[in-house]
C-alpha cells in the first residue's frame, strides 16, 4: 500500500474530460452503444460475482453495453495499472474502464488526477440518491466532488454462530476477553485484505475515548500516541486467535468458511445482510446471527470510479447509472442476493419502485436499521495506510 501514498508526488496533473458531456444523457447512451466496459472489481465472492454478471446482462439488454468483470484480489492492483499506463503515455484507451473503489485508493487517484469526471452528479439516477442521510459525497473524509458514484452502503457487523457463542459481544474489549476464554475460536482476514484492515480500524475506533482525531490526516506527531491502544490490544489478542495468530484466512469468504467448518465462532463482515445471504446459500449454519458493538460500528459507501484514460467512459457511465437504479439497488439489498444497504432515498421513489424495497424480507440474521445503531465515521485514509504497514511488520505472516 505504500505506493498509494506517493502517487500524487509521482504524477503531474492530467486532463480528465469526456467526449460526451454526462449531462447529455441521450448523447452518452448513443455513444455507449457497442462499447465494452472492463470493470475491475473484487472477485472473491460468488454472490458478488453473480450480481455483477446480472448487471452485465441488464446493461447489454437495455443499452448494448458489454460488461467484462476483471476480478481483483486487491484494488491497489488496478491503481497500479493506471499509474503504469500514465507513465507509459497510454492516455487514450486504457485497459481499465471502471473500478470498484473507495478509501485510500480513491484518495490517491483523485490527488494524482487519474480520474475521469466529474460525472456522478450528472447521472439521471443521482436524483434518487440520499445525499442527506447517506455518506455519499465524501469517501473516508475525502470530498468526492463527482469523481465516483455510489452503489452500495456498508456497515461493520460481527457474525456469530449462536450454537457456540450465544450472546453478542458489545465492545472490542469484550471480544478480547471472550477470545482469551475461548482460544482459537476467532480470527480475521489478513491485511491488506479490506476486511482485515477494517477490523483494525474498527478496533481502534472502539478503543479510543474520542475517535474524532481520526477524521484528520495522520501525522508523525500524533500517529504513535493515537495508535498505541490498538497495538496493546492486538498484542493481547493475537496469541488467542485461530492458529495462535500464525495464520489468517485470506478473504472474508474464507473466514466465513471457518465458521461453516466449525473452526471459529465469530467473524467480521461489512455487509449487514451477509449472514442471511450465507444461510440461504448454505454457506453458514442456520444458527448464525449478527450483532454490532454498543458504541456503533464503521459504515461507508462503495463507489465506482472511471480512470482518466478509459476508452469507454460513456459505457462506464451507463453502468454506474444502472447501479444506482431502483431495480439494481433493490436486488443488491435482497439478503438472498447481496444484502447491501441502498444508497437511495426510498421515500423519494415512485410507488412502484418503493414496492421493490417494501417487498424485501430482511431475513433471520439481518439487523433492522434501528438495530444497526450508530454509524461510526471512517478514518482518514492516511491512518489505514500506516496501520496496515505497521500490522504487516508486527504480525504479518507469509501466505
Amino acid at each position: 500500500m505504500k505506493h498509494l501514498a506517493i502517487l500524487a508526488a509521482l504524477l503531474a496533473p492530467v486532463p480528465a474530460f469526456a467526449e460526451t458531456d454526462p449531462a447529455n444523457w441521450d448523447g452518452v447512451t448513443a455513444a455507449a452503444q457497442g462499447q465494452t466496459v472492463y470493470w475491475n472489481a473484487w472477485g472473491g465472492s460468488t454472490t458478488t460475482n453473480d450480481f455483477i454478471a446480472w448487471v452485465g446482462a441488464r446493461v447489454a439488454e437495455d443499452y448494448g453495453v458489454t460488461l467484462e468483470h476483471v476480478k481483483l484480489t486487491d484494488t491497489a492492483d488496478a491503481v497500479t495499472r493506471v499509474l503504469s499506463e500514465k507513465q507509459a503515455g497510454e492516455d487514450d484507451d486504457g485497459a481499465i474502464d471502471m473500478i470498484w473503489i473507495n478509501g485510500a485508493n480513491f484518495a490517491a487517484m483523485k490527488d494524482a488526477d487519474l480520474l475521469f469526471g466529474p460525472y456522478a452528479e450528472q447521472l439521471p439516477n443521482w436524483a434518487f440518491v440520499d445525499v442527506d442521510g447517506k455518506t455519499v459525497q465524501t469517501d473516508f473524509t475525502v470530498p468526492v466532488e463527482g469523481y465516483e458514484s455510489p452503489w452500495a452502503m456498508a456497515q461493520v457487523v460481527f457474525i456469530h454462530d449462536t450454537a457456540d457463542l450465544a450472546e453478542p459481544l458489545g465492545s472490542m474489549q469484550a471480544i478480547l476477553e471472550w477470545s482469551q476464554a475461548n482460544p482459537g475460536r476467532f480470527t480475521y482476514p489478513q491485511p491488506p485484505d479490506f476486511l482485515g484492515t477494517t477490523f483494525l480500524k474498527q478496533a481502534l475506533v472502539d478503543l479510543l475515548d474520542d475517535a474524532t482525531v481520526l477524521s484528520e490526516p495522520a501525522t508523525d506527531e500524533n500517529y504513535d500516541a493515537v495508535t498505541a491502544p490498538l497495538w496493546a490490544y492486538l498484542d493481547a489478542l493475537t496469541p488467542t486467535l485461530w492458529r495462535a495468530g500464525r495464520a489468517y484466512p485470506t478473504t472474508g469468504p474464507a473466514q466465513l468458511q471457518l465458521i461453516a467448518d466449525g473452526e471459529v465462532d465469530l467473524a467480521i463482515s461489512f455487509s449487514p445482510g451477509e449472514a442471511t445471504a450465507a444461510i440461504a446459500n448454505n454457506q453458514l449454519p442456520p444458527t448464525a446471527r449478527t450483532f454490532v458493538l454498543d458504541k456503533g460500528t464503521i459504515g461507508n459507501a462503495s463507489f465506482v470510479a472511471i480512470p482518466y484514460n478509459s476508452g469507454s467512459s460513456e459505457g462506464a457511465m451507463v453502468v454506474a447509472n444502472f447501479l444506482m437504479s431502483p431495480e439494481a439497488q433493490a436486488r443488491a439489498q435482497d439478503p438472498e442476493i447481496l444484502g447491501y444497504g441502498t444508497v437511495l432515498n426510498v421515500d423519494a421513489l415512485s410507488t412502484d419502485d418503493r414496492a421493490r424495497f417494501d417487498a424485501l424480507q430482511l431475513g433471520v440474521a439481518t439487523l433492522s436499521p434501528a438495530e444497526l445503531g450508530t454509524v461510526q465515521a471512517e478514518p482518514h485514509p492516511s491512518w489505514m495506510t500506516r496501520i496496515a504497514d505497521d500490522w504487516a511488520n508486527r504480525y504479518g505472516v507469509a501466505q
